[in-house]
C-alpha cells in the first residue's frame, strides 16, 4: 500500500507531499490542473525512465520519493534475490539531476532501473484510459486469461524450454550453414593435408638439416683448417708443438729431481701434454668425418626448400606449427566427413527440446481453457451489473501451428452489447463507454488474482455518466475492499464514494505556475462535488446533491 508520496523540482510540482491511506481514495481536479503530473511521477517509482525535461527548476534535482506498506511474505523472495533488507515501511526514491544522470533508491540502498521495474510491477499498478486499448490487444488478453489461471510459474519453465529450443534452432541453422560450407571446401583442405602429410614432416628437423647445411657448404675449409692445425702441432722431423711440449715435460721432470720446488710443474706439464695430444687426435677424427658430398648436400637444400615453401605458404614460422596445421586440417577433414551425422544428432536433441515446449505448452492451454467458463462468467455479472444487461462476452481459443514465447494458445476477446447482435472481436465493436466498463470488470477479476496492493485508476469511467458512473463507484469501492485504490475521476457519483478525497490545484504565483494537491474534508469536499455537479456556480440543488452521494 502506498502510504506516503513526496514530489520535488517535478514539472509543475516544486515541492508536494501526500499521505494515503488504505480503501478508495478520490482525486479530481479541473483539466489541465496536473492530474496527469501526478501519474508520471508515480512511473518514476515504477522504473519508468526520465530526463531533464521533468526538471522545474534546472539548477535543483528532481525527487520523487514513495513509502510503501509491504508484506514480507509476498515479497520476501525480491529483497532476499537482490541482496536488500526488507522493511515493512519500504522506501522507494528516485533522482533526476540536471545533467541527466537518474539514480534509484530502495531503502537508500542504490538499485539499476531493472530491479527498480521489478519491485514496482509487484506493489503499484497504474491503469489510465489510454489502456482500455490494450483490451483488444491478443497478448493482454492472454496475460487476462494467465493471471486468473495462475500459471505464472508454469509459464516461466515454459519460456524457457522455448527460448532453449530457439537457441537450438538457431545454432543448428549456423552449424548448418558451416558445414556446407566446409563441404565446398573440403577439396582445397584436403590438398593442403596431402601436401603437409606427405612431407613427412618432424620436430627439430629444420634446426638439424640447417646445421648439416652449414658444415656440408664449409666441408673443404674445415677439412684443410684441421690439416693446417694438426701439421702445427705435430710438425715435421720433431719440431711440432706437441714434440716440444714433451721435451719441456720430460725436462722439468729432471729438473725436479734436484730442485723439489718444480715438483707442481712437472704435473701441470704432464696434463698440458695430454690435452694437447687429445686435439690433435680429435682434430684427426674431425677431418676424417667430414668430406664433402654433394649428393647429400642437394638432398638437405631441397628438403629445406620444401619447409620454407610450406612455411611462406601457410605464413608460420617453424615446422611445428607446420605440423599443428597439418592436425587441424585433418580434423577438419574428419568433422566434415562426420557433418551428416552431427547434423543428424544436433536435430534429435532439438526434438527432444521441442518435446519438453510441445509438453509444458500443452498443459499451459489445459490450465487456461479450464478458465474460461469462470472467467466469462465473471466478467458478465460484472458487465450486466455496469448497465449492460443483454451484453455477451466470450473467450474464442485458438491453437498456433507454430509456438510462441507465450505458448501454443491465441486468445481473443469477442463481445456483443446488445440482444440478437452477433458476437465481434472486442476492438471492433465496443464503444469507448463500453471499454471502460470492461476494462475495470477485468481489473476486478484481476484484483482477487493479482498480488499487487494498490491500483491506480487514471479516468477509467470515461464515457460513462449517470446511474452506470454510480454502479462503477460501487465497483471501485468494493475492489478497495481487498487492495489500495486511487482513483483519478471527474464523475461526482465514483468521488462521492471515496473515503479519501484530494483535489489537484494549479495556482499562479509571481513567477510561475504551480500544482498542488489539497486533501478535502467535510464541506470542502461537499463543495467539490458539486462544483463537479453544475460548474463553478455551487447551485443549492447541486449542494443538496453533492451531500447525498457523500451520504
Amino acid at each position: 500500500m502506498l502510504k506516503l508520496l513526496t514530489i520535488k523540482n517535478y514539472l509543475l510540482i516544486d515541492d508536494l507531499e501526500i499521505e494515503f491511506d488504505k480503501g478508495l481514495s478520490i482525486i479530481t481536479g479541473e483539466t489541465g490542473a496536473g492530474k496527469s503530473i501526478l501519474l508520471g511521477a508515480l512511473a518514476l517509482l515504477s522504473g519508468k525512465r526520465a530526463d531533464t525535461q521533468v526538471l522545474m527548476d534546472r539548477e535543483r534535482k528532481c525527487i520523487v520519493e514513495g513509502t510503501f506498506v509491504l508484506s514480507e511474505e509476498k515479497l520476501k523472495d525480491y529483497f532476499s534475490i537482490n541482496d536488500l533488507d526488507f522493511e515493512e515501511y519500504t522506501t522507494v526514491r528516485r533522482e533526476i539531476s540536471s545533467s541527466g544522470k537518474s539514480r534509484a533508491f530502495i531503502n537508500d540502498t542504490p538499485v539499476n532501473l531493472s530491479q527498480l521495474k521489478e519491485l514496482g510491477a509487484q506493489i503499484i499498478d497504474i491503469h489510465s484510459q489510454h489502456e482500455n486499448l490494450l483490451l483488444s490487444n491478443p497478448g493482454f488478453q492472454l496475460r487476462v486469461v494467465d493471471a486468473v489461471a495462475k500459471t505464472t510459474d508454469l509459464l516461466q519453465e515454459y519460456k524457457g524450454k522455448y527460448l532453449n529450443w530457439k537457441t537450438m534452432l538457431k545454432n543448428y541453422e549456423k552449424l548448418k550453414l558451416k558445414i556446407e560450407k566446409e563441404k565446398s571446401d573440403l577439396d582445397y583442405f584436403q590438398y593442403q593435408f596431402d601436401q603437409l602429410e606427405s612431407a613427412n614432416l618432424k620436430e627439430n628437423e629444420q634446426e638439424e638439416l640447417e646445421a648439416k647445411q652449414v658444415l656440408l657448404d664449409n666441408a673443404e675449409t674445415i677439412k684443410s683448417g684441421s690439416t693446417e692445425i694438426n701439421e702445427a702441432l705435430t710438425g715435421q722431423e720433431g719440431n711440432g708443438v706437441l714434440d716440444t711440449i714433451r721435451w719441456i715435460k720430460s725436462s722439468i721432470a729432471k729438473l725436479s729431481d734436484i730442485y723439489p720446488g718444480v715438483e707442481g710443474l712437472k704435473d701441470r706439464m704432464e696434463s698440458v701434454y695430454i690435452e694437447m695430444d687429445d686435439i690433435v687426435n680429435e682434430l684427426d677424427s674431425a677431418g676424417d668425418e667430414i668430406e664433402y658430398d654433394p649428393e647429400k648436400l642437394e638432398y638437405i637444400q631441397e628438403r629445406l626448400g620444401l619447409i620454407y615453401s610450406l612455411q611462406q605458404k601457410h605464413n608460420v614460422g617453424d615446422i611445428a606449427s607446420l605440423i599443428d596445421l597439418r592436425n587441424e586440417l585433418n580434423d577438419k577433414i574428419a568433422s566434415i566427413t562426420i557433418a551428416d551425422e552431427t547434423l543428424e544428432r544436433v536435430k534429435k536433441e532439438i526434438d527432444s527440446a521441442f518435446s519438453d515446449v510441445q509438453n509444458i505448452g500443452n498443459e499451459l492451454s489445459i490450465k487456461r481453457k479450464s478458465t474460461f467458463g469462470k472467467l466469462e462468467k465473471k466478467i458478465l455479472e460484472i458487465i450486466q451489473q455496469l448497465g449492460m444487461p443483454n451484453a455477451d462476452f466470450e473467450l474464442k481459443h485458438k491453437l498456433l501451428d507454430e509456438p510462441g514465447s507465450m505458448g501454443f494458445d491465441s486468445v481473443e476477446f469477442y463481445f456483443s452489447a446488445n440482444k440478437n447482435m452477433k458476437k465481434e472481436e472486442l476492438g471492433k465493436v465496443a464503444s469507448g463507454g463500453e471499454m471502460s466498463r470492461l476494462m475495470l470488470a477485468i481489473r476486478s477479476v484481476l484484483a482477487g488474482e493479482s498480488a499487487v496492493p494498490t491500483l491506480i485508476l487514471d479516468e477509467i469511467d470515461t464515457g460513462i455518466s449517470g446511474e452506470i458512473a454510480r454502479k462503477m463507484g460501487y465497483l471501485m469501492k468494493d475492489l478497495s475492499q481487498h487492495l489500495q485504490i486511487i482513483s483519478i475521476t471527474h464523475l461526482p457519483q465514483v468521488a462521492g464514494l471515496g473515503q479519501q478525497h484530494y483535489k489537484v490545484v494549479k495556482k499562479e504565483t509571481k513567477d510561475k505556475t504551480i500544482t498542488e494537491i489539497i486533501s478535502l474534508v467535510d464541506s470542502e469536499r461537499v463543495n467539490e462535488i458539486a462544483a463537479m455537479l453544475s460548474g463553478e456556480k455551487l447551485t443549492e440543488a447541486a449542494l443538496e446533491n453533492a451531500q447525498e452521494l457523500l451520504n
